[in-house]
């Protein structure tokens, strides 16, 4: 079915994201999973590309088109090449709205610049060693020091943790924190205090530095409150459904083209003296992923029309992260098994999407969360 999402201008941003990818991050990926980092380069690449803030206001040095499909084509253009390490859609889709959407005029005019130019590298922090998806559980705290906040605890499994410049970490500024006592709080790189653990070794993404994060007695001044004192809550709870676009939207662009990769595989791949697209239970698998994906592109595209439109809810963001994200394991795992042994080959993309993609149903809230939230909505 012939897509209805997007433009002419949609397209031949694609071309652009496509001509970057091909030049900057293609050629280098490899090296950077052996180093487990993205070069810094590559980042101020993509800020003159364009590529960087790209709903952040053309008076920072942004893009100034608030079009989520920008980010879409771009997050699709990303999954197409396995550039799983390089976490733009992170840095754009889901720190950026904190700064744009939170920031004063001030903040503004400091962090955004650079976070255009790929000057300034994001983070936020959320997960802590005793807390992922129950935001009510965290335990990072923030006094009031009468100028500044004293912040102290810790953070992990925390992306672009060793290379950002700006985290944004949630910490409790009252006593009992959860709904009503959480706030976001800027941490700036060079704060004393912060301290970065090592870049933690997963078993995918390799290139996408993960760290853990510990803050003690950092000093961090009242001026680097980001929106509502006690309101972190709310904040995060509205912003998260883009996260949970943004994630669906790679996750589905992921199983797509890893179902094209495997119906090329298997018309050339030889058995029994005839090629493997010829056995039923073959034509079958491919029958079923491409349906299964075709009806999960039309949902996704819907969700992302609604988003663009500001009508998007938090109960169908949850659905589409859900089922795409499954629907991407699902797909990557029958694709591996027929690519058969090559497919358990590290230099074969199927086998690097196994183990990249599988984080995908975990972070941003894992499916039984998302399950909960959809759960709660219908019963409540």
């Amino acid at each position: 079915m012939k897509r209805q999402l997007f433009a002419a201008e949609h397209e031949a941003f694609r071309e652009t994201v496509r001509t970057f990818l091909a030049k900057e991050v293609t050629p280098h990926h490899e090296r950077w999973e052996r180093d487990g980092i993205v070069s810094r380069d590559a980042w101020r690449a993509a800020g003159r590309q364009g590529l960087l803030g790209l709903a952040v206001p053309e008076e920072y040095g942004g893009g100034g088109v608030d079009d989520f499909r920008y980010s879409a084509v771009l997050g699709e253009e990303f999954a197409h090449a396995g550039a799983s390490g390089f976490a733009i859609p992170l840095h754009n889709d889901i720190i950026g709205p904190y700064l744009t959407n939170l920031a004063t005029q001030g903040q503004k005019r400091r962090w955004l610049p650079g976070f255009c130019s790929g000057e300034l590298i994001t983070a936020i922090a959320m997960t802590e060693p005793g807390a992922g998806s129950d935001l009510q559980g965290i335990r990072t705290t923030a006094t009031d020091q009468g100028d500044h906040w004293l912040l102290n605890g810790s953070k992990t499994f925390i992306s672009n943790g060793i290379l950002a410049d700006l985290v944004v970490v949630v910490a409790r500024t009252t006593p009992e924190g959860g709904a009503k006592g959480l706030s976001l709080l800027v941490v700036e790189r060079g704060m004393p205090g912060f301290e970065r653990g090592r870049n933690l070794d997963k078993i995918g993404q390799k290139a996408q530095d993960t760290a853990e994060l510990s803050f003690t007695d950092v000093r961090v001044p009242k001026e680097n409150l980001l929106g509502e004192l006690h309101g972190g809550f709310i904040h995060l709870v509205t912003h998260l459904p883009q996260e949970r676009m943004t994630i669906a939207v790679g996750a589905i662009a992921i199983a797509e083209h890893l179902l094209a990769i495997t119906t090329d595989y298997v018309k050339q791949r030889e058995a029994f003296g005839r090629p493997i697209s010829k056995f039923q239970h073959v034509r079958f698998e491919i029958a079923e992923m491409a349906t299964e994906c075709a009806v999960t592109r039309t949902f996704i595209d819907r969700c992302l029309t609604e988003h663009a439109t500001g009508e998007l809810d938090a109960v169908h963001a949850s659905m589409a992260k859900w089922w795409a994200t499954e629907l991407q394991k699902r797909v990557t795992d029958r694709c591996l098994q027929l690519h058969g042994g090559y497919g358990y080959m590290s230099e074969y993309p199927i086998a690097r999407a196994y183990t990249d993609g599988r984080i995908l149903t975990i972070y941003g809230g894992t499916t039984e969360i998302m399950k909960e939230i959809i759960g709660r909505s219908l019963l409540a």
